[in-house]
């Protein structure tokens, strides 16, 4: 058995603390987290952006642990990729849909392949952090700022809110056990919740909670009433969503808290509530051991099996319409090492690839510059990044969001022109 790169406590740490510290409360820019939500945190700003935000709206799924796109989106065609991964590299005969040549979608990503084949799931390949570390606590901080060489502290996410000028109450929402300090950090107002209908006051029913609220800081200065009555309006906005919920077309969600999660951003986006962003996390991909064959069963095809079995539901219930107006992309710190340890796993490594989902979105191909996996390609036994996810997000920011100038979200990164995504 190989030794790890990294002891991977670390991830293990952050998955159980970062929840504890939103429950605490979290500074966020001129706001401040209200405490006594049941699990919950809310950030608020005092300084709200006017206007209406007319883009898409943007699911951010954090696939955390460090997501292995070398098996979700297989190289069939590099020779190198199967002498690297000689036990667990996916067959080519197995693969599904892909781009006739080159790549291979997993065989675990079935329920998407009629998203693929239909043009609204994409890939891009090789893409990558400027500044990579194999350390989760460190990329992930790093992937949510997206600013490195700067001052700035806030998250990207919480950036591009500011520039849509949404201000609503749920206008962006990270939903289930997401760990959004880093990404929605910032002067933007957000919501953080387990599930819509378990966000409530603590004692709410028993004691009037939300009228004591709003009596004791009826009369407040703005600085200490802006965070209680932000609280107030999230929970006055999510009364009208909350309660029995059917999906509609027939889908049937995972019993999953990827599934709850998307379930929940399905409600948000059909009760017209102003969601603007969603992030959602989807752990348990730092896959050191046992990430196996392509087979049910193992680790690696149970999870994407997962994974794609809830976005199937998610796009399902929103069906062709509701789709129409919304782009899921997906994030993970780092990629995996090319070549497969003695414990049938992989080790961190670095360059890796980005799944993008939606009705604006020109799927059915694997975007990228493919570096290949040749020793001499490989960057200290990593796949090299030849794209900046930056500059992926930049260009769906700027043809489904409507933003312009990307400075500001993304400093000195220009958006990518693979034309993955059709204009509004």
């Amino acid at each position: 058995m190989t030794t790890p790169l990294l002891c991977c406590d670390e991830n293990e740490k952050l998955q159980l603390t970062r929840r504890g510290v939103l429950g605490r409360g979290l500074a966020v820019g001129a706001g401040a987290a209200l405490t006594g939500l049941a699990g919950e945190a809310l950030s608020t700003s005092l300084a709200f952006a006017a206007g209406t935000y007319t883009g898409d709206t943007l699911v951010v799924v954090s696939l955390r642990g460090g997501f292995d796109g070398l098996s979700a989106f297989a190289p069939i065609g590099d020779t190198d990729y199967y002498q690297a991964r000689p036990g667990i590299a996916v067959p080519k005969a197995k693969v599904i849909g892909g781009d006739g040549g080159m790549f291979g979608l997993h065989p675990a990503l079935a329920p998407l392949l009629p998203q693929w084949t239909a043009g609204r799931l994409a890939a891009v390949h090789a893409v990558g952090q400027p500044d990579p570390t194999r350390s989760h606590f460190a990329a992930m901080e790093a992937m949510e700022n997206a600013a490195p060489g700067t001052s700035i502290r806030s998250g990207w996410l919480d950036r591009m809110l500011g520039l849509t000028g949404a201000s609503g109450p749920l206008a962006a929402v990270s939903l289930g056990d997401a760990m959004p300090a880093r990404l929605l950090a910032g002067a933007s107002p957000d919501v953080s919740m387990k599930g819509l209908d378990d966000f409530t006051l603590s004692a709410d029913g028993k004691k009037p909670m939300a009228a004591a609220l709003r009596a004791m800081y009826a009369d407040a200065p703005p600085v200490l009433a802006g965070p209680a009555l932000a609280a107030d309006r999230a929970l006055a906005a999510t009364t009208a969503v909350k309660g029995a919920y059917t999906p509609a077309n027939g889908a049937v969600y995972p019993d999953t808290d990827l599934g709850e999660a998307l379930r929940d951003v399905a409600r948000l986006i059909k009760g017209k509530s102003g969601l603007v962003t969603a992030a959602v996390d989807c752990g348990d991909w730092d896959m050191h051991q046992g990430l196996g064959p392509a087979v049910a069963g193992q680790r690696m095809y149970d999870n994407l099996l997962d994974l794609s079995t809830a976005l199937a539901a998610f796009v399902k219930d929103l069906g062709d319409q509701g789709m129409r107006n919304v782009t899921v992309l997906t994030i993970s710190e780092f990629g995996r090492r090319v070549k497969e340890n003695g414990s049938r796993g992989v080790d961190h490594g670095h360059g890796n690839a980005m799944m993008l989902l939606g009705g604006g979105i020109r799927g059915g191909r694997v975007y990228g510059d493919w570096p290949g996996l040749d020793t001499q390609a490989l960057v200290a036994g990593d796949l090299a990044a030849t794209t900046d996810y930056r500059s992926v997000i930049g260009e769906v920011l700027q043809k489904r969001c409507g933003l312009g100038a990307l400075d500001t979200v993304f400093p000195k990164v220009k958006p990518s022109a693979f034309g993955l995504a059709a204009a509004r």
